[in-house]
């Protein structure tokens, strides 16, 4: 594990937020380089982006303590220390999905025209920031006796926060490559939708911090598979009007 870069005099540069913030930056550059292609005003991107990256932390952070309240309760400090890790992705996606269709409402642009531009880079964004899972060591794999990686504990764990980035990555081209030919309005975003939301569901089985709500399911695995039946909805829906 290397949670920490390093230090910039009395600043130190942890490398779960560095990684973070450089998908962050990347994801939301090179959208703004195409929003063109999508009749987009370039400027209502990084807007667009700043509003996600702020509602989207404070989403992920409240559902991770919820999530893990005992743990705060006994040291109600860490709540705000977000650089050393703890967000849960679909609480961050739930209150930037909100926030982002409000902005986008008021700018008077389409939802899912938005939504297919910037699906190729959340995913890219969100593989880079599990990278920094993994420097940080949070969001770890179950032990095994196969290949993996050991990480303060000695227990060789099976490396989820690799999958899950090369898983994301892969994403990202498939969404980057489908958003020049897409058929209709809202294809590439519920896309993204229907393939994260089955391969989260594939990861968790892999993961050992998660526990299991209901059914042998954990709580990401619930809200996949409720994700999972709305992008199909939708795509479907959307493919049947074929409107742009």
């Amino acid at each position: 594990m290397h949670p920490i870069i390093g230090r910039l005099g009395p600043v130190t540069i942890y490398s779960y937020g560095l990684l973070v913030a450089l998908g962050f930056i990347l994801g939301t550059l090179l959208a703004s380089g195409r929003a063109h292609k999508f009749d987009i005003p370039a400027d209502k991107i990084g807007n667009l982006s700043l509003i996600m990256l702020i509602s989207g932390i404070i989403g992920a952070r409240l559902f991770y303590i919820f999530l893990n309240l005992k743990d705060y309760i006994l040291n109600p400090a860490e709540i705000f220390m977000i650089t050393h890790g703890g967000l849960v992705f679909y609480g961050g996606a739930i209150f930037a999905f909100v926030a982002a269709v409000i902005y986008v409402k008021l700018s008077r642009l389409s939802v899912l025209n938005t939504g297919d531009l910037l699906a190729p880079y959340i995913a890219l964004g969100h593989s880079i920031g599990r990278i920094g899972c993994l420097l940080n060591g949070c969001c770890f794999g179950r032990p095994t006796s196969g290949p993996g990686i050991i990480f303060g504990d000695g227990v060789i764990r099976i490396p989820t926060q690799i999958y899950s980035s090369l898983l994301l990555l892969c994403l990202f081209l498939i969404l980057r490559y489908l958003s020049d030919s897409r058929e209709f309005k809202g294809q590439v975003f519920f896309l993204y939708l229907i393939l994260y939301s089955a391969g989260r569901v594939f990861i968790e089985t892999l993961r050992g911090d998660n526990s299991p709500v209901i059914l042998q399911l954990t709580f990401s695995q619930l809200i996949s598979m409720a994700i999972f039946a709305a992008g199909i909805a939708g795509y479907f829906i959307c493919r049947r009007k074929k409107s742009f």
